[in-house]
């Protein structure tokens, strides 16, 4: 038997401790349904009995304290909602009992923004670790010295897992049905509970809004200017020289400032526009890609593709409101 360990903390989302409480009971009813005992002992645990959720309109009772768990398999550590600074100081009492269960041997997994509770602990230190896309920025600020993964839907390392925004945590879950059961059952939970177990990417749901909470001003500036004149070709010497920096300092400074390269900042506030325009219009795939400055159709498919993760006819079938609207 399995112990698995669904965190109550404060400010969390309840949504993400219901749904792995939900799926790995399910697991067990599809395997006593199949003449096989039941694997996992799932149970919530808390600082207290109680706790309050969404301003107190709902409230989740723990099953366990954590002094009354000596030893767990798997712990899930839900998405937080609100600020996350104020979040992580109202549940500073979880962090040493994660890292004591940790160093026991268990299974540590984030769904989410859980991420920033998990960072809290310095587990993730110097190790790869997925969020939402929207929180990326800030992850970064307040958790340098881990290595944010933009995109993935679920990141794995030393026993730590974390996954990426909203729903694509239930790929996370479904992942860990596989590693503790068998393939067959985590397509059986696929299926009943309607989730896609082959993506592995939330690129396409990403809205890229430019990195600019730094103190950078020559950095921010060019950035402006990039996101103004997006049908441009740009060359990193002309951005140099606009704010009077020498190319190797500019590329380190933007690099510094942005978490991005010069030349992928630019393909991303190109893609992203591009986006928009398979969103909200008819033009066609040559048409857009002119529009945002490129010329070459394979050079726009294989960006295009990897910052989203998708082809452009792909996510303009996916995405096109005006696609939907004549269907």
């Amino acid at each position: 038997m399995k112990n698995i360990s669904i965190l109550v903390p404060e400010s969390s989302v309840m949504q993400a401790i219901c749904d792995p409480q939900y799926l790995f009971s399910a697991v067990n009813n599809f395997l006593q349904a199949a003449g096989k005992p039941a694997l996992f002992d799932v149970k919530l645990v808390g600082a207290t009995r109680e706790v309050k959720l969404a301003n107190g309109n709902y409230s989740v009772h723990a099953d366990q304290l954590l002094d009354e768990v000596e030893q767990t398999d798997l712990i899930f550590i839900p998405a937080l909602f609100g600020d996350m600074e104020a979040a992580l100081l109202r549940n500073k009492k979880l962090v040493p009992w994660i890292v004591e269960q940790y160093n026991k041997g268990a299974v540590v997994a984030s769904l989410c923004v859980g991420a920033f509770l998990l960072a809290d602990t310095g587990l993730l230190n110097g190790k790869k670790c997925s969020t939402h896309w929207l929180f990326s920025n800030e992850f970064r600020r307040m958790f340098p010295e881990v290595e944010l993964v933009d995109g993935r839907i679920v990141t794995e390392e030393g026993r730590i897992y974390s996954s990426g925004g909203a729903n694509s945590y239930w790929n996370l879950l479904l992942h860990l049905v596989e590693k503790y059961t068998d393939r067959a059952t985590a397509i059986l939970a696929a299926k009943f509970f309607a989730i896609d177990i082959g993506r592995n990417s939330q690129s396409a749901f990403a809205i890229f809004q430019g990195q600019k909470a730094h103190a950078d001003a020559e950095i921010r500036q060019v950035q402006q200017h990039i996101e103004e004149n997006f049908a441009e070709k740009f060359t990193i010497d002309e951005l140099a020289e606009m704010v009077a920096m020498g190319r190797r300092s500019f590329e380190r400074r933007f690099k510094a400032a942005t978490n991005n390269t010069v030349i992928e900042y630019i393909q991303r506030v190109k893609v992203e526009v591009a986006k928009r325009s398979f969103e909200i219009s008819r033009k066609n795939i040559n048409e857009v890609m002119y529009d945002v400055g490129y010329s070459d159709t394979k050079a726009f498919r294989d960006v295009f593709k990897k910052v989203t993760g998708l082809t452009p006819g792909e996510y303009r079938g996916r995405y096109s409101t005006q696609a939907s609207l004549s269907s």
